[in-house]
């Protein structure tokens, strides 16, 4: 959820920048990209090369706090979040059950998800 479109991973001091040029906005616009995304994420459908990479890495991305996010990643992580959380909290709750049952990340990241409510 804290990096849900565009982290992947790679062994340096930052995730690959190999995708940090994909279109987040087409994506976020388009209910059939966004949908094969988010089945990506929750083992429900095909994962692209890049979905299956931002499955891989999320989870650390997430305990992590995205230090090792590009700054066009934490940008589009930002932009994410701010369109789950207000347009399609269906999709950002169901994400939440996959990636953070506990609700640890949502607890951590609480300041952050509530300043981007009402703001999309």
């Amino acid at each position: 959820m804290a990096c849900v479109a565009v982290t992947w991973a790679r062994p340096e001091s930052t995730y690959t920048d190999k995708w940090d040029n994909i279109n987040v906005d087409e994506i976020l616009e388009s209910n059939r990209l966004l949908k094969g995304y988010v089945d990506c994420l929750l083992g429900k459908g095909r994962c692209t090369p890049d979905g299956k990479a931002l499955k891989e890495t999320l989870p650390d991305a997430l305990e992590r706090e995205c230090v090792k996010c590009t700054g066009k990643q934490k940008s589009g992580a930002d932009k994410v979040i701010r369109h789950l959380v207000n347009k399609r909290p269906d999709l950002w709750k169901e994400l939440a059950v996959k990636y953070d049952p506990d609700n640890i990340y949502q607890a951590r990241y609480k300041d952050k998800i509530d300043a981007v409510k009402g703001s999309a």
